[in-house]
This record gives structure tokens, C-alpha cells and sequence, in this order.
């Protein structure tokens, strides 16, 4: 007796608070499910007008509220004709999860409760039941689901801040990272601005004067040859020819040209070694400027030409015309040298080929870099623009090209994709503008990769 009323005074208290904090407020929605409908009168009339009920005979009637209104809770009753209230429980479950369910049944067996409850149900009442209890125990499973959503949403709410952490965490890797690798090629730069100063120089005496080599050779030979066809004595004429066996002088003077030639090809090389070393670094085209997207490429490839003068790796050029385009010129022969060499160890010493596209697509131009490699793994294939991620081995690679790539295409206003397939090849894809934005422009304009696959007749 004493259980009783202290059960009916919480129950009513917890009412009445209920009651207060909904006036004004549109109250939780209840559906009551049983083929009685004494039942149902019961349990809204238990219940009282602290919400707001529907009622439903069968289970399917239930099935079509519930596609149309969000309930709270759902009670139930088990044994119903055709479905039982264990389907309605399980429809519940699978596609209504921010419902509660509370069964109720005269089926008074331990089992079945314990089967209800793992199914889901926030808890097994038995028939006929105390009003009291039945209104604590909606409380208690509208608090439970209040609870859930706001559990679900904090996590959620976590989620999204742990993704935006690591997301401003990896644009600091990589803003740092680009500082570092800024100060290298500054350094790089100014080191090979400098070693192609000091060879010019030289390299120009030495290709100049050897116009005027030629000539005196080819006059000294003049001379020889008149001397040849004077008489001299005998002793002297012998002396002569045994001097000319003994320095081989009809193999050397048939060789001159082709000596002085050599030279005149190594001069012309090592020339243009010096002129790609001061075009590639651009001390002097540090500002924004317009600029030649092929000549970049160009120069970047003679650097590079280890890679791609033994044989082994074929170098497709596929230029469409190109405009000029505003741009930092260092920065962008960074990007084609990182892409090239990626490109070219990708191959390795197997028979491959590497292909470099440039196309221009209104106020857009696309430059696209293919190799027919190993292809990337799928595996670590959202990691590649990753600052020091690199899948080398040690002491082969910083995992900062990429990385340092995309951060100077970032900076051009541009996008950089890569299409990759395993055993196939790799694709890296380069959308620059032809003028960059200003900082306080937000340009949206995008084309879809169908445009850019027509641009590239892929």
C-alpha cells in the first residue's frame, strides 16, 4: 500500500512537471497499437493529455501511419490478428530507429520478454498492468530516446569537428611542408642561377673559338699538304715519311673535322645545359607574369632528359593550342617536374611510355601528364597530396612533391585530379585559368570531368 502511493505521487508529480513544460509546445506523438479497443481507450485514458495519440487496429494500419508521421513512441500489443506486434517491433527497429517501442502483452513468460527486449523493445509489460507503472515506464523510454538523439547528434557534431581538425591539421602540414620546399628551390634555384652564370662564360669562349680552330686547322692542313708536294732530299724525305708513320698523320688529319665537330656538338650541349638551368630556375620571374605553359614543359623535360633519353620510356607530346596565361613560372616547372619524374619512376626500367596532353577549354587550360605504370593503390589512393606521405622506400622520396604540387596549384586559382587504375597507368590532371582570381573572387565555374575527358579525347 505504502509502494503504491509513493509509486502514484512520483507518477503524478513527473505528470504534472510534464504537463508544465509542454503548455505551448506541441506534444510527443504516441502510437497505440492493439485490436481492442478497450485497450486502447485504456491506455490513452491511463496516459492522460500529456500527448498526443494515434491509434491503429492492426499492424499494417500501423505500417501506413508510420510512413506518413514521425512517432515517439510505439506501443504494442504481440498477438494481433495477421502480423504480430514482433513484426511491427522489427519494422521499428530497422527503419524507424529514433522510435521507441514498448510492447504489451498478456502473456505473462519470462522468454518472451527477453526476446522482445533483445529485438529492441524498450521494454515488456504484462496485462493487465498498473497505470502508474505504464505511465513511468513512457517516461522513462521518452527520456531514453531523447538521450539516443541527442547522444547521436553530439557524436555526429564530434565527427564533424574531428574531420575539420584534420583537414586544417593537413593544410598546416602542408602550408609548412611549402614554406620548406619553397626555401630549397629558392636555394636550388639560386645555386643553379649561379653555375650557369659562371659556365657561360667559359662555354661561350669555347664554343666561339671553335669556328677559328677549324679555320687554322684547316689552313695549317693547307700548309702540310703544299709542303707535300715539294722535292725534298732524300734523307729528309725519308726522315718526313717516318715521322708521319710514327705519328699516324694520315688518320689524324682525316679525323680533324670530325674531332673539331665533336667538340662543336659537346660546346652546343653543354650551352644548352646552362640556358635550360637559367630558364627552369627563373630567378628573374618571381612576379606574375604571363606565361607559356609548352616552353615551361619544354625546359623542364630537357632538364630531365636522364629519364627519357635511354630508351626504355617513350615521351609522347600531345600539345593542343594553348594561350598564355598568368602564372608564377618557377612554380609551375616545379609542378611539371614532379609530375614528369612521378611519371618516369612510375614506368621504371620496364618498357612503358609517358604522355603529356595540353589542352585549352574557354577561360581554362588542362595539362595532363599519363604513364602507363603499376598504377596507384586504391589503398592509399586519398592519401597521395598528403605532406610527407610517399610510398617509396626510404631515403627515395620526401612525400612532398605532390603535397608541394597541389598547394602552387591551389595557389593558381586551379585544380589538380588523378585517375588511377592498377596494372593500368596513372592520369594527373592540371586546371589552371588564364587569369588568376582576385583574392576576395570566389569563382564557382567548374566543368564536369565529361568535358574535361572530350577536351582530352580520352
Amino acid at each position: 500500500m505504502q509502494l503504491q502511493q509513493t509509486l502514484s505521487g512520483l507518477v503524478s508529480s513527473i505528470a504534472s512537471h510534464q504537463l508544465n513544460d509542454l503548455a505551448g509546445i506541441e506534444r510527443e506523438k504516441v502510437l497505440i497499437v492493439d485490436d481492442s479497443p478497450v485497450v486502447r481507450r485504456s491506455l490513452t485514458k491511463a496516459l492522460g493529455d500529456a500527448y498526443q495519440f494515434t491509434e491503429a487496429s492492426t499492424v499494417l494500419e500501423a505500417f501506413e501511419l508510420l510512413r506518413s508521421t514521425e512517432f515517439s513512441l510505439v506501443i504494442t500489443d504481440i498477438i494481433m490478428p495477421g502480423l504480430s506486434g514482433i513484426e511491427l517491433l522489427r519494422k521499428v527497429i530497422e527503419v524507424y530507429p529514433r522510435t521507441s517501442v514498448i510492447v504489451v502483452s498478456g502473456v505473462d513468460r519470462p522468454q518472451r520478454a527477453l526476446d522482445a527486449v533483445r529485438l529492441g523493445a524498450f521494454d515488456y509489460l504484462i496485462k493487465p498492468f498498473d497505470n502508474e507503472v505504464l505511465a513511468l515506464t513512457v517516461t522513462r523510454a521518452l527520456e531514453h530516446r531523447s538521450l539516443l538523439i541527442n547522444a547521436k547528434q553530439y557524436k555526429a557534431d564530434l565527427e564533424a569537428r574531428n574531420e575539420e581538425l584534420i583537414r586544417g591539421k593537413q593544410q598546416l602540414q602542408r602550408l609548412q611542408a611549402q614554406i620548406v620546399q619553397n626555401e630549397k628551390m629558392a636555394s636550388i634555384g639560386q645555386l643553379a642561377a649561379g653555375i650557369a652564370h659562371e659556365l657561360n662564360n667559359p662555354v661561350g669562349f669555347l664554343y666561339g673559338n671553335l669556328d677559328l680552330l677549324s679555320a687554322c686547322v684547316s689552313d695549317l692542313t693547307r700548309v702540310v699538304r703544299f709542303y707535300e708536294h715539294v722535292e725534298l732530299p732524300a734523307d729528309v724525305a725519308q726522315a718526313a715519311s717516318s715521322f708521319k708513320e710514327q705519328i699516324g698523320y694520315e688518320r689524324t688529319v682525316s679525323d680533324l673535322d670530325s674531332i673539331i665537330a665533336d667538340c662543336r656538338e659537346g660546346a652546343e650541349r653543354v650551352r644548352d645545359i646552362v640556358q635550360n638551368l637559367r630558364t627552369f630556375s627563373r630567378l628573374d620571374e618571381a612576379e606574375l607574369k604571363r606565361t607559356d605553359i609548352h616552353e615551361g614543359i619544354e625546359s623542364t623535360l630537357r632538364i630531365l632528359s636522364r629519364y627519357f633519353s635511354g630508351g626504355a620510356i617513350e615521351l609522347v607530346r600531345d600539345f593542343g593550342e594553348l594561350p598564355t596565361i598568368e602564372a608564377y613560372s618557377a612554380k609551375l616547372n616545379q609542378v611539371w617536374m614532379n609530375l614528369l619524374v612521378n611519371a618516369a619512376q612510375a614506368v621504371g626500367s620496364n618498357q612503358g611510355s609517358v604522355t603529356i596532353s595540353t589542352r585549352s577549354m574557354g577561360d581554362k587550360v588542362y595539362v595532363a601528364v599519363s604513364d602507363t605504370g603499376s598504377g596507384i593503390d586504391p589503398a592509399v589512393a586519398g592519401r597521395i597530396f598528403d605532406p610527407f606521405f610517399t610510398t617509396k622506400p626510404v631515403g627515395e622520396g620526401t612525400g612532398l612533391g605532390l603535397s608541394i604540387s597541389f598547394g602552387i596549384i591551389e595557389d593558381h586559382g586551379g585544380t589538380i585530379k588523378v585517375q588511377s587504375k592498377q596494372g593500368v597507368g596513372t592520369t594527373f590532371t592540371v586546371e589552371l585559368l588564364q587569369r588568376l582570381p582576385q583574392k576576395n573572387d570566389a569563382n564557382s565555374d567548374s566543368h564536369t570531368q565529361l568535358e574535361v575527358q572530350h577536351a582530352f579525347s580520352l
